[in-house]
């Protein structure tokens, strides 16, 4: 249990909060680059409570600027996309992807007051997919060399999702190996032949044992984490009964990422993104060793659960989530279908908008989540004190020199799991053909 004020604290992100002071020294996704592949690239953008136009002027060039129009409020998202900026409807202001009116035509024709006038607007940067914005102050950070971002554009694939409910609820749900075994549970094993694309229905790494099979009998895993540069890794074993070991690394990457296996070649780095104190975006990126995604197929399967333009999930609180009682008693344990994002969506949206902490009784299993929690807690004070350099990743390390980070799931002797989990992803790692997926292994 904490306070309510301290759940305030690490939960609100809008301006002038705690959290939101953090989460402002990092990159966070803004948009996907898919959004603005139409005729007219503009879309609105609600990112950390502030409303905002993201828009790509007529160089191709990204604007991320305040959607409310400095003269009288209009909205911009309406504006007239020309000029190589923003033109608002209203009275012909036009503001370039710096903010900057550059013109005013109804104001006399020497008049220089266009040029006292400027908006809000952050930097934004595309990678693989999905435009990143940063609004915080000074410089921006660079950004670390994640395999998201080292690997080529056809080797990675990016989505995202609304969920309705607070930031912190859904990221924890990443970080929280325990549930897997429960939430995530099929009664009914599908062919692990058909998994491309989908979370937990790879084999076990070097067995024949479906991953759903392993999770159901292998219920109460030995969960540890370590602090590192990017924020901390989490280890998982399930000891299994024939002296091996299924190691599973996930990653928490400072303040609201996830680094997560999808099979043994593919990788999810997921950002669960404040739009306001009670909705959130998770954005994914879908990252391939192997060889180039099939980004038509995987779209197209997440597209089945999703509706355009919002990326709201089709299955919601106000259809019960596809609740199916029969099915809870034959195929899965949740009864809410076999796509686990809406098992994790339920769950993080179910305790409400805001997860009232002051009632929550945390477990041995709990023990990433306690971990950030405080990781955040010392975040918000070193800030408070203007101590920049302690937050994760804004110390004396340079982002551009943390690589990986390593999730992956093996199976090894129980007395040297660790070898195991190195070895395989070293081995993932050299196979790869088409980048330079290499990394030390203290990353």
């Amino acid at each position: 249990m904490i306070s309510q004020k301290m759940n305030d604290t690490l939960t609100l992100t809008g301006p002038d909060t705690d959290a939101g002071a953090v989460l402002r020294h990092y990159w966070h996704p803004a948009a996907l680059s898919d959004e603005l592949a139409g005729e007219r690239p503009v879309v609105p953008v609600t990112l950390l409570g502030e409303q905002l136009v993201l828009f790509r002027d007529t160089d191709g060039k990204l604007g991320l600027i305040d959607r409310a129009c400095p003269h009288r409020g209009a909205d911009l998202c309406y504006g007239r996309l020309e000029d190589n900026g923003l033109r608002c409807p209203f009275h012909g202001w036009h503001f370039n992807r710096d903010g900057q009116c550059v013109e005013q035509p109804g104001e006399p024709a020497d008049s220089k007051m266009h040029t006292r006038i400027k908006t809000t607007s952050y930097p934004v940067v595309e990678k693989n997919g999905i435009v990143f914005a940063y609004m915080g102050p000074g410089e921006p950070p660079a950004f670390p060399n994640f395999d998201c971002f080292r690997a080529p554009q056809t080797h990675v694939f990016a989505f995202k999702g609304l969920w309705q409910c607070n930031w912190l609820q859904a990221m924890e749900v990443g970080i929280d190996p325990a549930h897997a075994s429960f939430l995530h549970r099929f009664l009914e094993d599908e062919d692990p032949q058909d998994s491309y694309g989908k979370q937990f229905r790879d084999t076990a790494a070097d067995t024949d044992i479906p991953m759903t099979q392993l999770l159901r009998e292998y219920t109460r895993p030995e969960i540890s984490v370590e602090e590192t540069t990017y924020g901390m890794r989490i280890i998982a074993l399930r000891h299994l009964d024939n002296g091996k070991t299924h190691v599973r690394i996930t990653n928490q990457i400072f303040p609201e990422a996830i680094s997560i296996p999808m099979s043994r070649e593919m990788i999810i780095t997921q950002w669960h993104v404040p739009i306001d104190d009670e909705n959130c975006y998770w954005y994914s990126m879908f990252t391939s060793f192997d060889k180039p995604v099939d980004k038509q197929r995987m779209r197209e399967q997440r597209l089945q659960e999703h509706r355009l333009p919002d990326y709201a999930p089709i299955k919601n609180r106000h259809n019960n989530y596809g609740f199916n009682p029969q099915e809870q008693r034959q195929s899965t344990y949740t009864g809410m279908g076999l796509d686990i994002n809406v098992h994790d969506q339920w769950a993080v949206e179910s305790p409400g908008r805001i997860t009232d902490r002051t009632k929550e009784h945390l477990g041995s299993t709990d023990v990433a989540i306690i971990k950030y929690r405080r990781m955040l807690r010392a975040a918000i004070e070193n800030l408070k004190q203007g101590n920049t350099g302690a937050l994760p990743m804004r110390s004396n390390t340079d982002p551009a020199t943390i690589y990986g980070p390593i999730s992956n799931d093996t199976i090894g002797d129980r007395e040297h799991w660790q070898q195991a989990f190195t070895r395989s992803d070293t081995e993932r790692r050299r196979a790869c053909k088409d980048w330079d997926a290499c990394v030390a292994q203290s990353s």
